[in-house]
């Protein structure tokens, strides 16, 4: 690496300056020597702390003197180390740019490491390569952040992407799923604020305190435990948790979320730092990191805030948060803000479904004494999409029940109410006391005359232990399975179109009805491969037990 002066000269004479000024106290001398550089540059000494950095770096970097000299660099380049040590000159990145590393010696001793940032002074060149930066930052969140629809998944992608580039630690708390969408606070927008560090007035310890969901922590490795809340942090971040945190009044966190922009902090003491960390726990861990640097963003979405990202810097970084620090992540956070509002909002649909589901599939109960039923019904949880999976049973006369198991076709509410639908419809129509497969048939012919019903596959069982008979018939539905002490074997059941086509055309099968029998009747959420037999030994052993004590008994 050769940086070059207007002149044409090479710079390299000036090295050996660079070197000395390392070895003694700079003077005016001195100063002005290295300030002529036109190069924006950098020295670091042998333990890479901070000893000079000439106008132009401050100017490209926007570092100050005042806030890193005589402090150790963080995270550097494992070039920078590779170049002390060997003194071949290489390339890589330095405060977040590309930048060439050269050792200097004195006598043959190294003493330092020069950093020149390609471009110099230009600040067109400078400003080039920022634009660039940040595109390629906000094109990298993108791609990793919100690759499912699951808020917790969206936010420990987010915790992640901060560390270790943008931060040492970052927290993201959110609203509870079940908060209203509005809380108080400013409009989104704007530049950071920068709190007084001094506790604020209004920091009442008697205030009520912020509550948030610590939604998923990412600390840099060989940093302190991660602050969790709730269960037990997993091996490494990032942690999902989602358990509840109180946010102190005046923390930046609680700022934030207020003011609706960024809130930052740099070069804190440990007083400053105890009057604005968000909560207990992060405080424990930022004061044995030596943290001094905070910034706290709100994760706003169609106007509203469901969440803040809160980072921090331990002592020894390269820099404090920048307004530009702020900025870019706040674009970052908020691209990430959408995706999680879209995760939360498909989560919400998908909890409402769930309770309207299950708020209409009641226990089945016996209708007669001669049979007993059970059923169960287990959705996977928010990740998977709720459908319209049903069930009914029909008390008929003289001892007999009609089981009904089915599913209707889609996801969601507008599932979950056909699913009702179907129930109340099959009812009307069992009530005319006729076979299964003319049942279907009554069913395929009412509903197809709906114009926004879905269709659904459908098995129909009427149980008849007066005739110790099964007479099934089915709508496109999964087979039963008869399950028994000695086998378990599918049941063939013709098999017509789904329900509301008004296609019509169903037939109805006979099976032999047994004390030591039991029928299963399930839908595809239960085999997400095509049904075996070896699948449904499982099954088989409940059903042995179950058969076994109702034949012993």
């Amino acid at each position: 690496m050769r940086p070059e002066s207007p002149g044409g000269g090479s710079t390299d004479s000036l090295l050996a300056a660079a070197s000395a000024a390392l070895r003694v106290d700079r003077d005016a001398l001195a100063d002005a020597l290295l300030d002529q550089l036109p190069v924006a540059w950098a020295v670091l000494d042998e333990q890479l702390c901070w000893r000079y950095l000439n106008p132009p770096f401050q100017q490209v970097t926007g570092v100050s003197p005042a806030s890193v000299l005589g402090r150790q660099v963080e995270g550097p380049d494992r070039a920078v180390w590779r170049v002390l040590a060997d003194g071949r000159p290489r390339s890589g990145v330095f405060a977040g740019r590309p930048a060439d590393f050269r050792r200097l010696e004195v006598g043959g001793a190294p003493t330092g490491v020069l950093v020149a940032l390609p471009g110099g002074a230009d600040p067109h060149r400078a400003e080039l390569e920022r634009v660039r930066a940040r595109l390629a930052l906000l094109e990298a969140g993108s791609e990793r952040i919100g690759t499912t629809l699951d808020p917790d998944t969206t936010c420990a992608e987010l915790a992640a992407f901060a560390v270790p580039d943008s931060a040492a630690l970052a927290l993201v708390d959110v609203l509870p799923l079940d908060t209203p969408d509005a809380i108080g606070g400013a409009a989104a927008g704007g530049s950071a604020t920068r709190p007084d560090p001094s506790p604020a007035p209004t920091a009442d310890p008697a205030r009520p305190r912020l509550r948030l969901r610590r939604a998923a922590t990412a600390c840099e490795k060989g940093l302190a435990d991660c602050p969790t809340s709730g269960p037990a942090a997993p091996s490494g971040p990032p942690g999902s948790f989602g358990g509840a945190v109180r946010h102190r009044p005046g923390s930046v966190t609680a700022r934030a979320l207020a003011e609706g922009r960024p809130v930052s902090a740099n070069l804190l003491s440990a007083e400053e730092l105890t009057a604005l960390a968000p909560d207990e726990d992060a405080l424990a861990t930022c004061l044995d990191a030596g943290v001094d640097c905070l910034l706290a963003i709100p994760l706003i979405a169609r106007g509203r805030p469901i969440g803040v990202l809160t980072l921090a810097r331990a002592h020894g970084s390269s820099l404090g948060f920048t307004d530009e620090d702020a900025e870019l992540l706040a674009a970052v956070a908020g691209r990430a803000a959408l995706t999680l509002d879209h995760a939360r909002r498909y989560a919400r649909s998908q909890n409402t479904a769930l309770e309207l589901q299950r708020a209409l599939l009641a226990e089945p109960g016996s209708p007669h004494p001669n049979l007993e039923l059970d059923s169960r019904y287990l959705p996977s949880g928010i990740t998977s999409v709720v459908g319209g999976d049903w069930y009914e049973t029909v008390r008929l006369p003289f001892g007999r029940t009609l089981l009904a198991m089915g599913d209707v076709m889609g996801h969601g509410v507008e599932a979950a109410v056909d699913m009702s639908n179907y129930r109340s419809t099959l009812r009307y129509v069992a009530a005319m006391d006729l076979p299964p497969h003319r049942i279907l048939r009554q069913l395929d012919t009412l509903i197809a005359e709906q114009e926004n019903a879905r269709p659904a596959t459908c098995v129909l069982a009427l149980a008849d232990p007066a005739r110790a008979r099964w007479t099934l018939a089915s709508a496109g539905h999964l087979p039963p399975a008869l399950l028994t002490t000695h086998a378990t074997e599918l049941v063939e059941v013709p098999t017509g179109p789904p329900l509301g086509t008004g296609v019509g055309g169903y037939e109805q099968t006979t099976l032999e009805l047994r004390a030591d029998h039991a029928l299963l009747l399930y839908t595809d959420g239960l085999v997400a491969i095509p049904v075996t037999l070896v699948q449904l030994g499982r099954w088989a052993g409940y059903a042995k037990a179950w058969t076994a004590e109702v034949v012993g008994g």
